[in-house]
């Protein structure tokens, strides 16, 4: 009575020769045959067919009579033929002389349990594979910006020995160049926002203000495809509470986009307007379009429309991705259509509009011009041409520098040059530039500004650099203007 009322188990006798002799109610539930349907019947139905030809059944039941006990974990199979992971334990039964007279068998049903198992296990090893994918793209873009600083300075300093109209070769360069600083920096962005790490830093702002900047990024690359552009916008402000750098972004993304995808002399459209409490933006084009089997996959990380054999359009895949998530943190949203490949798109954002704000946009701030203020500077990098083209750089605006490629370099060169500023990239070798300021600071006292010029960039690594004792923190490539002014700013 006992064994026959237990539901969770199934728990029957085998004969000596493995057929079933008793059934209890929880071997129909977890097998699903009634007691007239298998008594009678040899165990081996209860196993897949591959076990059954390896002469699973009979090997069990071998270890069983011979040591008085099996223990197994594996697939069973049911009436209805789907299988079950299952825990089985066979127990030899002997009479008073010890002879077998058959055996005991009790199955449990783990299938949820392995579900769970593996569920547990996969989420883990997505976790891991997300976590060393942010890895691999936060120490891509620190790869990749070391050998852009050089070059973008390379460029800037160019530009300060001439005065002139610089040639096609360095224009054509210098386009390159900012494409690709382009494409690191959304990398990094997407690696930010999917960690949690980037930050808003957030204002009311007029939205034609952001569009107009969009515009004037976006404006090279509309001209040079020739294309007929208009843009409408209302003649009262509509504003928004947002980034303004990060909601301009999303703006231009979307015009390089349609620039990139519509054939020369194209039709690209920027409505500016509100419905109800909301801002709404829509970029429309006459381009290739987007296939219907795409649309509902373009906002997906990786995923690009249609590219011919030479990838003229080029791109990663990442643009859309990260003007969605930049939208989510602005609690705006964006929406594709498109009629079909060849009849053109349109990207429709919305954001929420801050009402009653009446006073006027701020205007942007005119950058102040770096004085001619000579500074005593000392550049620490490992990297040969970029520190050698930053201190160019330097001294062509008039300021006394000297350069060390390590930690211990520049110790011996304080003993005879006393920096009013220190430039100091973070990834040196042996004593990195968290450890050298430290060195710095005991060295020539609280009267030095020491600034971090690192390829790392994201907020923590921010904060460390703050800490260590640094007043600013440079992301190669460097803007030469933005560390001028810094130099020159006390």
């Amino acid at each position: 009575m006992l064994v026959e009322s237990v539901k969770d188990y199934a728990i029957f006798m085998l004969d000596s020769g493995g057929h079933i002799a008793t059934w209890n109610a929880g071997a129909e539930r977890i097998k699903g045959y009634t007691t007239a349907e298998i008594i009678g019947h040899h165990f081996s139905k209860f196993y897949p067919e591959s076990d059954v030809l390896a002469g699973k059944c009979e090997y069990e039941l071998e270890v069983a009579a011979r040591e008085g006990r099996f223990e197994d974990e594996g697939w069973r199979v049911r009436k209805d033929g789907t299988q079950f992971w299952a825990n089985v334990i066979i127990s030899a039964v002997r009479d008073r002389n010890g002879r077998l007279v058959g055996f005991s068998k009790v199955t449990r049903d783990l299938t949820e349990r392995r579900r769970n198992e593996e569920e547990r296990a996969a989420r883990l090893a997505a976790e891991q594979a997300n976590r060393a994918k942010d890895d691999f793209i936060a120490m891509l873009g620190h790869e990749l910006r070391n050998p852009l600083a050089p070059i973008v300075t390379a460029l800037q300093l160019m530009k300060l020995r001439n005065t002139g109209q610089p040639s096609r070769e360095v224009q054509v360069i210098e386009r390159q160049v900012q494409h690709m600083m382009h494409l690191v920096d959304d990398l990094l962005d997407v690696a930010r926002i999917t960690r949690g790490k980037l930050e808003l830093k957030r204002k009311s702002v007029d939205i034609r203000g952001i569009v107009a900047t969009a515009i004037e990024i976006a404006s090279p690359l509309l001209e040079q495809r020739q294309h007929h552009f208009n843009v409408e916008v209302p003649g009262h402000e509509l504003v928004v509470d947002a980034d303004p750098a990060r909601l301009t972004q999303v703006i231009a993304n979307l015009l390089t986009n349609a620039a990139k995808y519509t054939e020369h002399g194209g039709h690209i459209d920027v409505e500016v307007g509100h419905a109800g409490s909301e801002v709404v933006i829509a970029v429309h084009d006459d381009g290739i379009g987007i296939d219907s089997e795409l649309l509902p996959r373009v906002f997906d990380l990786f995923v690009q429309g249609y590219q011919s054999a030479d990838r003229s359009t080029g791109g990663l895949g990442i643009g859309l991705t990260l003007v969605r998530k930049l939208l989510q943190l602005h609690n705006g949203t964006i929406e594709a259509a498109s009629p079909g490949l060849g009849r053109g798109s349109t990207f429709t954002v919305r954001l929420p509009l801050v009402q009653g704000h009446t006073d006027a946009p701020g205007k942007h701030e005119r950058r102040t011009q770096p004085s001619a203020a000579r500074k005593r500077i000392l550049v620490v990098d490992d990297n040969e041409d970029a520190r050698m083209l930053l201190g160019d750089a330097l001294a062509t605006v008039g300021h006394e520098v000297q350069t060390a490629p390590d930690a211990p370099g520049a110790l011996e060169l304080i003993k005879r040059f006393k920096p009013d500023v220190a430039i100091l990239d973070i990834g040196l070798p042996v004593i990195d530039g968290y450890q050298l300021v430290e060195q710095l600071r005991r060295e020539l006292g609280g009267s030095v500004r020491y600034m971090a010029l690192t390829g790392y960039g994201q907020t923590h690594d921010r904060e460390r650099s703050k800490q260590s004792g640094f007043s600013s923190h440079f992301v190669k490539p460097v803007n030469l203007r933005d560390l001028l002014e810094t130099i020159d700013n006390r």
